[in-house]
């Protein structure tokens, strides 16, 4: 008997609303072991703040979201396994690429300095690993954020307008990664003002407009 396969993340109803505004509206969608899914929508049109209930970093006041058997909302608990770049990638200036991901991977301590090293070398930015940050460029800073989200090899991956700052080799570089953990069965979901980054790289497209996520016909 074929397995059937379950969805790995599942958002239902999901709708938030902060200081008298409502963000996200009756939100529901689900995403598999090995899609992407890529949702476009104009700044401030509720993707980043999708993203952050995503991640357990806001909890919306109606709806479940349900990652692997976690009820986010309910238990209101982070996703296990999961890594993000939602909007701008804060490091400490002063340090070094290696040394402010060695600073973050040192909270869950589970990912060693050779696989710190292995991401930076994913992106790109082996040759820079010592360099301090305040020294970086938009994109070389864009592509630590990437390294930062993908270097405790999660199963859910979000990337909020990750392609922001990149040149067309930080495109490729993204274009590569995405498919090679979608090959590896991971769930990700993907942002951007820019319809051309979505359709190139997602599985299925969504548009988000005022908080509402619609389905885009045809999808990729």
């Amino acid at each position: 008997m074929t397995k059937v396969l379950e969805p790995y993340l599942q958002v239902e109803g999901v709708s938030l609303k902060l200081k008298n505004t409502v963000i996200l509206r009756e939100v529901s969608f689900e995403a598999f072991p090995g899609e992407a899914i890529g949702i476009i929508g104009r700044n401030g049109s509720g993707k980043s703040t999708l993203f952050k209930c995503i991640a357990g970093l806001l909890i919306p006041q109606h709806g479940e979201i349900t990652v692997g058997k976690t009820a986010i909302v309910r238990e209101k608990r982070f996703p296990p396994s999961f890594g993000a770049l939602i909007e701008k990638p804060g490091f400490i200036g002063s340090l070094s690429a290696f040394e402010n991901l060695k600073l973050l991977a040192s909270i869950q301590g589970k990912t060693s300095e050779s696989e710190i090293m292995e991401s930076l070398r994913n992106v790109g930015l082996e040759h820079a690993a010592r360099k301090a940050v305040y020294k970086f460029s938009t994109g070389m800073r864009q592509r630590l954020g990437i390294a930062q989200a993908i270097m405790e090899r999660p199963r859910l991956l979000l990337l909020d307008e990750a392609s922001s700052g990149l040149d067309d080799g930080g495109f490729a570089m993204l274009h590569n990664i995405v498919l090679t953990l979608k090959a590896h069965g991971v769930t990700i979901l993907l942002t951007s003002h820019i319809k051309e980054d979505i359709l190139t790289l997602s599985d299925h497209v969504y548009k988000m407009e005022n908080g509402v996520l619609s389905a885009m016909k045809g999808g990729v």
